[in-house]
């Protein structure tokens, strides 16, 4: 049976420019996605129900308002960035930020925005993600506080003990310096036999439990001989949309080291998350690039993770770069936590991570494993 569709000659099938033949009022009207057409002079020229519900305006308020108005201050800067280009006929996917409603409620939305230069009009449609960034930040916070706790935990026990054996030592030196042939009374001999031998139990039993503190962290977590190419390729595919979005180019190469004898789930966040850093803080308009390799030194296996983004100012930035819930760059997204737990995850494991940077030229990562 022949296609029914196939079957019109081409001449006489309607054009999707033909408005009478193809109505979209009811499919603007009735989408729960919001929908939009702004000008390039920056104001919204038509947008659907549901966006007007989403921000509390009537069309009336929200055509007499500068768009820029309904964006929070915080994400303004990076937005206007991102529009100039769309008036340079570049599309923008997966673009992230956030609204305040007529309320002064926080939404967040991803764009996706498709310039039309011929008529100096901007089509866009957002989804609603605001749940989905409570449910990341909350999940990040839990982690972070744990991590924080953890770490806090174990350099208390660790600076006890230490503490704790610099008396000791200093007793038992006190006790060697009794010269027990000028005592006479027996009772007192035994005392003082009693407490030097109490004093290195004493010593004994706090080394034990600084020894015991190193074997539960070789315990808990597990290194394994790791594939870099597996691990990565794992790494990129719950980033696939991201990636493709942002159109990131990556130069790979791991021929001179392919194995590490790492932990699986500390390599795969630190990719995670250094990889995600890389595309967030690309420069508005140019492709970002991400060249992984790994080396072999004389002490270290030494994976160097490079991109061509946003970059640091080093004079600023110091070695505040790691430290929890510092943030240099004007993202919304911006939690000071990515950083923080490579860091945490590198040094962990014997491990150390430095960088080189410069503004707006980029960053290189430079990850050195234990051999």
């Amino acid at each position: 049976m022949k296609n029914k569709v196939n079957s019109i000659p081409v001449s006489d099938r309607p054009s999707f420019n033909d408005e009478k033949q193809f109505n979209i009022e009811p499919f603007f009207d009735s989408s729960t996605d919001f929908l939009c057409i702004a000008g390039y002079d920056g104001y919204f020229k038509r947008v659907n129900p549901a966006f007007l519900k989403l921000l509390g305006y009537t069309e009336e308020e929200l055509f007499s308002r500068p768009i820029s108005d309904n964006i929070y201050p915080g994400d303004k800067s990076i937005t206007s960035s991102y529009r100039d280009h769309l008036k340079k006929d570049v599309p923008l996917l997966n673009f992230e930020n956030r609204y305040l409603t007529k309320s002064g409620e926080i939404v967040w939305l991803t764009w996706t925005s498709v310039p039309k230069p011929s008529l100096k009009l901007i089509y866009a449609i957002a989804k609603n993600i605001t749940h989905i960034k409570k449910l990341e930040e909350e999940r990040n916070s839990l982690l972070a506080n744990l991590t924080r706790v953890n770490a806090e935990f174990k350099q208390l026990t660790y600076t006890t003990s230490h503490d704790l054996r610099s008396p000791v030592n200093n007793l038992i030196s006190l006790l060697s310096l009794i010269d027990t042939s000028k005592i006479q009374d027996e009772d007192n001999l035994l005392n003082i036999e009693m407490l030097e031998t109490s004093a290195f139990q004493l010593k004994n039993t706090l080394n034990k439990h600084i020894d015991i503190l190193n074997e539960e962290d070789k315990l808990n977590v597990k290194c394994e001989k790791i594939n870099l190419k597996d691990t990565l390729d794992n790494t990129l595919e719950p980033l696939r949309a991201l990636i493709e979005g942002s159109k990131t180019v990556f130069n790979i190469d791991f021929t001179e080291v392919p194995y590490i004898n790492f932990n699986v789930f500390y390599l795969h966040s630190i990719f995670l998350n250094l990889i995600s850093n890389s595309i967030k803080y690309s420069r508005p308009g140019i492709t970002p690039k991400i060249n992984i390799t790994s080396q072999k030194t004389d002490d270290f296996i030494r994976i160097i993770f490079t991109d061509n983004g946003l970059g640091f100012d080093m004079e600023k930035v110091g070695s505040k770069i790691f430290g929890l819930h510092q943030s240099f760059h004007d993202h919304q997204d911006s939690k000071g936590i990515g950083l923080y737990l490579v860091n945490n995850y590198m040094n962990s494991l014997g491990g150390s991570i430095s960088l080189e940077s410069k503004v707006n030229v980029g960053t290189s990562f430079i990850l050195n494993f234990r051999s």
